[in-house]
């Protein structure tokens, strides 16, 4: 069987920068940061005091029952389905629900839940959590909310990769359509990661910035943890075609491949191996791409790697790519990063213009791209890479080409 062309139909998104996908493309593109103040855990108590946080959610796209019944990280999933289905023009009785995927990819889980309850025996000596605590952190719960949501009786399953799980999640959709195993999907994923627990946890690891996050640019401090996630409804074209759905894009390729290297330092070989592994997958040559969505951490260690793994794969054509790190903006929302970040590469070719990297200051002699700095730039994009490298050398790469 010849493989099928796959193509986005709807996208959704929750996160720091406004509400739905406007309001992620509104912040984008004109370069503003959505990071906000930390909730007050306790004075002195965190060594960073800002992180890229969903503002007013829940909100009317979780019913109260609803967040009765699941955490934070599993309600950004069912936001951003509502918005992407919607978008999609898919009707809730629409036969090919059936024979759907969810896949979705996640970090941590249900991470505030189990936050609460664990603090209420350990610190407030309650002798019981909260019966649905199980079924409400499970990492599969976001995935099994949206099947019951939607009817969908196909697969459904939840990768967890650290922060490459969503593009691994939309990577394992996109095979699944393209090989004839299913004709939709509703792909993604999401983090709910602020919890005073976690955000000591990063602390101790000491790659958080104390001010903001400069991805690529001299004197950065580190990443800025963001929460928030995304839902790509992915069609087969022929599906997308025959119910006359408009199509915002193609996902033309998919690459992944592991560093087999150190838990925390990357390695620029295996960063590179994705990038070239979803070019071949797409049937494009480097000279193709326009912009690549970088991962762009803002760490001091991340950005060098992925900008020398960038040179390896691109030649010289690097020096004609824009490369941006949106993570400047909303934040690295870890698990949930790539279905964020990949809504961001398919709205930069719906729009025809590179988001910026934000709070760009001082060129690095390290990192010597172009990193659109501070201002969007229109441009013409018909391809563009997505990347996600992860802790543990997992390497995620979405290859996306305008739909003709």
């Amino acid at each position: 069987m010849k493989p099928r062309r796959v193509v986005i139909t709807g996208t959704g998104a929750v996160c720091a920068l406004g509400r739905g996908c406007a309001g992620l493309w509104q912040s984008l593109s004109s370069g503003q940061s959505g990071f906000s103040p930390l909730p007050k855990f306790a004075p002195g108590e965190l060594k960073f005091s800002i992180a890229g946080i969903a503002k007013d959610f829940p909100d009317d796209r979780v019913p109260p029952r609803v967040q009765d019944l699941t955490d934070r990280f599993a309600q950004f999933l069912l936001a951003s389905a509502q918005e992407a289905v919607a978008q999609a023009g898919l009707a809730p009785d629409d036969p090919r629900w059936a024979n759907a995927a969810v896949i979705t990819g996640t970090s941590i889980g249900g991470e505030t839940v189990q936050d609460e309850s664990f603090w209420s025996m350990y610190g407030e000596g309650k002798p019981r959590v909260h019966p649905l605590l199980i079924p409400r952190s499970m990492p599969n719960s976001g995935a099994s909310h949206l099947s019951m949501a939607h009817g969908v009786c196909g697969q459904v399953y939840t990768v967890s990769t650290a922060c490459s799980s969503s593009n691994h999640a939309i990577g394992q959709a996109f095979m699944a359509i393209r090989s004839g195993a299913c004709d939709l999907a509703l792909t993604g994923g999401s983090e709910a990661p602020i919890t005073f627990g976690f955000l000591k946890a990063w602390e101790a690891m000491r790659v958080v910035s104390p001010d903001t996050c400069r991805p690529f640019s001299r004197g950065r401090g580190g990443l800025i943890l963001g929460e928030g996630g995304g839902i790509l409804v992915l069609e087969s074209e022929e599906t997308a075609l025959a119910r006359g759905a408009t199509i915002l894009a193609e996902l033309a390729g998919f690459g992944m491949s592991a560093d087999a290297h150190h838990l925390t330092i990357p390695k620029a070989d295996g960063a590179a191996l994705a990038m070239r592994r979803a070019l071949e997958s797409a049937g494009m040559a480097p000279g193709d791409v326009q912009y690549i969505n970088a991962h762009g951490t803002g760490t001091p260690i991340n950005d060098p790697v992925e900008t020398a793994a960038i040179r390896l794969v691109f030649g010289d054509h690097a020096n004609a790519l824009a490369v941006s790190s949106t993570k400047s903006m909303h934040g690295h929302v870890l698990g949930g990063a790539g279905a964020v970040e990949a809504i961001a590469t398919v709205l930069a070719i719906t729009h025809q213009t590179a988001p910026p990297t934000a709070n760009f200051t001082e060129t690095d002699p390290e990192c010597d791209l172009d990193y659109v700095p501070n201002t969007a730039r229109p441009m013409e994009i018909h391809a563009a890479l997505s990347n996600s490298f992860a802790f543990g050398g997992l390497n995620a790469v979405l290859a996306f080409r305008r739909y003709r």
